[in-house]
C-alpha cells in the first residue's frame, strides 16, 4: 500500500501521467473529515469500501441495484466555467 500526504486542492494522478486513468483530488479538509474528488471515466466503478463488501457478499441481481459513486468534474474545469 502506498501512503502519501496531500493538502487540500492537491491531486494524485492514477496511471501513466501522459494518459492517466484518472485523478484523485483532496477537495476539502474540515477537522477529521476529508472530502475526496475522483475524476475517472464513467465506465470505472468507484465504491465506498462498505458498499464494495455488500456487492461481493450479495447475489449478482442485488449488486446491480447498489449505488455507484459517479465522477465529478475537476475543480479547475469547474472554476473555468
Amino acid at each position: 500500500m502506498l501512503v502519501i500526504t496531500r493538502r487540500e486542492g492537491e491531486e494524485v494522478v492514477i496511471g501513466d501521467p501522459r494518459n492517466p486513468i484518472g485523478v484523485v483530488r483532496i477537495a476539502s479538509v474540515k477537522g477529521e473529515r476529508v472530502r475526496i474528488a475522483f475524476d475517472f471515466p464513467r465506465d470505472v466503478e468507484i465504491h465506498r469500501r462498505e458498499i464494495a463488501e455488500q456487492i461481493v457478499t450479495q447475489d449478482p441481481a442485488a449488486a446491480a441495484d447498489a449505488p455507484v459513486v459517479r465522477t465529478v468534474p475537476s475543480v479547475t474545469a469547474a472554476a473555468a466555467d
